[in-house]
């Protein structure tokens, strides 16, 4: 899958990372104890996810998350 956007915030001890995958528009989210290396627009990568909903405000919001991640 080719990577559009990547993101990382840190929340308490984690690292929350969005990733925008190229013809999909769910993003796809993971953690980290630790910050994770910067995925640049176009970088390939192999994902292994599931689909989740987020309640956000009373709304429910669709994402997968991502249980591993590794650069092709």
């Amino acid at each position: 899958m080719k990577v559009i956007s990547h993101t990382q915030r840190e929340k308490d001890d984690w690292f929350i990372n969005s990733i925008m995958i190229e013809n999909c528009e769910v993003p796809f989210k993971y953690k980290r104890k630790k910050r994770y290396k910067t995925l640049t627009k176009g970088q390939r990568v192999n994902l292994t996810y599931y689909p989740e909903i987020e309640k956000i405000a009373g709304l429910e919001f669709e994402y997968m998350k991502v249980v591993r991640i590794k650069i092709s």
